[in-house]
């Protein structure tokens, strides 16, 4: 099974999927932001400037590690990524469902008030503002609502134990007895979010 997490910038995409990696055995994160990374360190700035998902070789290297990643694990694969565009959507999750593959798409969704919120607490909010995440809130939040409207979890009031057990139910999977103390698993969430500002 392939889960696939959606939603807004600051809707807690990496948190949930890393949580529900920690929870549930034979699972594992795979991240295409990695493939953008790759790509605008190995070509020319000119070539990667912008959001890299509009290169079409990012989709398409990503396509082609997920099929594989797919095809070789037996466990299940967590992928936390914002995609908006329909058309890149088609060409990665569309694409990875007509082939076959059992791709669940969940859309963390918030109010942009809320979104706003959980941006402040970001390290790049910190030290001069994460720009790119803030002008992405509205247009995340219009393809959401009327463009890409699959599976949905409202997490405004929800804790990341709630979204993760939300996924989890609704893909009829078990999660491992969570055997962290409260404070160990605020420490582990903290050492995420830290790991993944860009």
């Amino acid at each position: 099974m392939i889960i696939w997490i959606n939603g807004a910038f600051g809707s807690g995409k990496t948190s949930a999927a890393y949580e529900l990696n920690r929870r549930l055995p034979s699972s594992f994160v795979y991240d295409p932001e990695n493939v953008g990374f790759f790509i605008r360190k190995n070509t020319p700035a000119e070539f990667s400037k912008g959001d890299f998902q509009d290169i079409s070789l990012w989709r398409q290297m990503n396509y082609e590690l997920i099929s594989l990643i797919a095809s070789e694990y037996s466990g299940t694969l967590i992928i936390p990524m914002t995609l908006v565009n329909p058309t890149y959507y088609e060409e990665t999750i569309g694409r990875l469902k007509a082939d076959g593959l059992n791709v669940r798409h969940f859309i963390l969704y918030a109010s942009k008030k809320e979104i706003l919120r959980r941006l402040r607490f970001r390290k790049s909010r910190i030290f001069g503002g994460d720009t790119f995440a803030v002008d992405s809130v509205d247009r995340c939040i219009n393809a959401f609502d009327n463009l890409i409207t699959e599976e949905r979890i409202d997490t405004e009031n929800l804790s990341v134990d709630e979204v993760v057990s939300e996924i989890a139910d609704r893909c009829g999977l078990t999660l491992s007895h969570d055997r962290k103390t409260r404070i160990g698993r605020f420490i582990y969430r903290v050492c995420v979010i830290l790991r993944h500002i860009r």
